[in-house]
């Protein structure tokens, strides 16, 4: 790529939706050194070292070495679990465990468990405890001195920074005969761990003037080897008390996996790969989008999102489970809760609801929420939704709330770059007692251009339809904040398919017969408006398509060009708007058919009803018949005649 093309290269990104690196400029990740801001620890089943073996079948004893190695001296004691295979613990069982310096906290529900170890094992560890193992110099004399002891190793586990540690008994006849350590050894089939990270990175933008902070976990690819490939991520996520709402997490995986987040007392925003779900609120799945996968794409990010200080990036390996607690420095630093987390409250659920869905969605002059009932089931009892002016209420039907307003409207405020400013305040009807929870919103205005199409000059309820030899009305809009004057609107064209492109405005004038340049409203916070009129005609014995496309393009003074294509449906004045197929001649037949079979239908009935009258009914009232029996025929035909009418009042 030459010098020339370089200025072009965050543009290209753009448009494809992707974050300049050169943002992440000034911004040089380095270790932290000093008490990090987070503590984090995930699930794996990969050994610093490790291996397994058969030696032991022989023996009178399954044999398992657990050595353990801390970065620093940890604080918490050790949870080893012991578990059997399909619940059978008729084999004795030994476990050999390293551990100096540290407590250690051992559960089994097999009763015939030897332990071997040089920790200080706390209360609760019910089982049975034999002579501290040999101080051994290094591995190798460990091992040898198990085999030595207990006739061979069923297997060997070397583990850094565990938070616990679960070891599944049992033993495999196809392992190697002999335990030969080997580095990142996969244990999946007799261990799993939770793990410390102590390889947190951070870093600030050098001219970074907010104090907005993000977090980022990337998962790195897992190893082919692996046997079933994970597919679900679940993230446990707690705050401080008293943490602000300026911080956002970020969380990169590849393409085939789905976040489950468990939110604990934290307003926070997520910008997340992929799908996703909250599943303390909600088990619906929510689309991500599209991140980068290297380090400095994700730190562009973050400042493309105007977040300048990376608190935290951390690469760790693709886990199952990941535990986060973000920390504030001035707090000692604690494991993360084990116990149940405080519920949490209305506020608490409602803000990190909101914040999740992002259900507000803005043009360059509206904004819409659209919130469907079935996501605001945690909060319960919500009878009203409203936006910082009260008086701008959501419709609500069985399904959604739903709200759609100008950015004039409502309390809106339009100080933010590229942003819309209010609050949502959802009502809730406690018993008799009606609270309310107010939560603040930006809404990202996009930076493209807006076309429509309206059927009067009043440009009021923007339709897609153009009717032919009729004057349609056309409103091209864009915001742009920075130098609105520079925005010029290029060129307007109408698309037929199958015959030459008309061109309607060229440089910000009218071009071709029936168009005409109309004054626009004033620009108003960077947002330019260009207005105009035409009519489409078709030439005579022409065919009416039934679709065209209105294409319009603004640009800058640098070539910058914007460009909007909109569909619309052409609507012919002899054609029943939306019939692809009936002309006027299949109306016409159509409706003669109609008729024709109405009154065929209308002479069968009579002539049915005329062949089925009694004989006496049919011949004429003689003059001579008695005043009763002529008052009785003349009342009965009466009531025929009137009973049409009768129905047909009701109706």
């Amino acid at each position: 790529m030459g010098p020339r093309a370089a200025p072009l290269l965050p543009l290209l990104l753009a448009l494809l939706g992707r974050p300049d690196p050169g943002r992440a400029e000034g911004c040089d990740l380095q270790p932290v050194t000093a008490e990090p801001p987070i503590a984090l620890s995930y699930a794996t089943s990969t050994v610093q070292r490790g291996c397994v073996s058969s030696s032991s079948l022989g023996s009178g004893h399954e044999v398992h070495v657990l050595s353990i190695e801390w970065s620093k001296a940890s604080a918490f004691p050790l949870k080893v679990f012991v578990t059997p295979r399909d619940g059978d613990c008729s084999r004795p069982v030994v476990l050999v465990l390293l551990c100096t310096h540290c407590a250690a906290n051992i559960t089994s529900l097999c009763p015939d468990l030897l332990i071997r170890t040089d920790a200080h094992l706390v209360l609760g560890t019910a089982t049975s405890r034999g002579p501290e193992p040999l101080v051994a110099t290094g591995e190798g004399q460990l091992l040898a001195w198990a085999r030595e002891t207990y006739g061979g190793i069923t297997s060997y586990s070397k583990v850094r920074d565990p938070r616990w540690v679960q070891l599944r008994l049992g033993e495999d006849a196809g392992s190697p005969p002999d335990c030969i350590p080997r580095e990142r050894f996969d244990a999946v089939l007799h261990l799993e761990t939770e793990v410390f990270f102590h390889g947190v990175k951070s870093c600030s933008h050098g001219d970074a003037q907010s104090t907005k902070t993000a977090h980022i976990v990337h998962l790195q690819p897992e190893p082919r080897y692996r046997a079933l490939p994970i597919t679900e991520v679940n993230l446990s996520l707690t705050c401080p008390e008293r943490a602000m709402n300026n911080q956002i997490l970020i969380l990169q995986s590849r393409a085939d996996i789905t976040w489950s987040l468990s939110v604990n007392n934290c307003h926070i925003q997520f910008l997340v790969s992929w799908n996703y779900k909250l599943v303390s609120i909600s088990p619906m799945t929510i689309p991500g989008e599209l991140l980068p996968d290297t380090e400095q794409g994700l730190v562009a990010k973050a400042f493309e999102k105007n977040y300048s200080v990376i608190a935290s990036y951390s690469a760790i390996p693709t886990s199952t489970r990941i535990s986060l607690e973000i920390q504030e420095h001035e707090v000692v630093r604690r494991a993360p809760a084990t116990s149940t987390p405080p519920a949490p409250t209305v506020n608490s659920l409602a803000h990190t609801l909101l914040l999740m869905l992002e259900p507000w969605k803005c043009t360059d002059e509206t904004m819409e929420i659209v919130i469907a009932r079935s996501h605001l089931e945690p909060i319960k009892d919500v009878v009203n939704i409203t936006l910082r002016d009260i008086s701008c209420q959501a419709e609500k039907n069985a399904t959604h709330f739903m709200l759609k307003t100008p950015l004039s409207h409502c309390g809106t405020s339009l100080e933010g770059r590229g942003h819309a400013n209010n609050e949502l305040i959802l009502s809730l009807a406690t018993g008799a007692v009606l609270r309310s929870v107010r939560v603040a919103f930006q809404c990202k205005i996009p930076r493209e251009l807006f076309l429509r199409l309206f059927p009067t000059a009043a440009f009021e309820a923007p339709q897609t339809e153009l009717e032919v030899n009729k004057e349609t009305f056309v409103q091209v809009s864009m915001r742009w904040e920075d130098h609105p004057a520079d925005l010029q609107l290029k060129e307007c064209w109408l698309v037929v398919p199958g015959r030459e492109p008309v061109l309607l405005v060229q440089g910000g004038e009218a071009r071709g017969a029936g168009v005409a340049m109309l004054e626009g409203p004033p620009s108003s916070h960077g947002r330019k408006i260009w207005r105009f009129r035409f009519t489409y005609t078709i030439p005579e014995g022409g065919r009416v398509p039934f679709s065209a496309n209105l294409k319009c393009k603004a640009g800058l003074q640098n070539n910058t060009i914007f460009e909007k294509v909109l569909e619309v449906m052409v609507k012919d004045s002899w054609r029943l708007p939306n019939n692809r197929g009936l002309g006027l001649a299949a109306v016409l037949g159509i409706t003669f058919g109609a008729f024709l079979i109405g009154a065929l239908l209308t002479a069968g009935l009579w002539y049915i009803y005329s062949h089925t009258r009694p004989i006496s009914k049919l011949q004429p009232v003689s003059s001579t018949a008695p005043a009763s029996e002529s008052s009785s025929t003349n009342h009965s035909i009466g009531s025929t005649q009137s009973t049409p009418c009768s129905t047909s009042s009701m109706a």
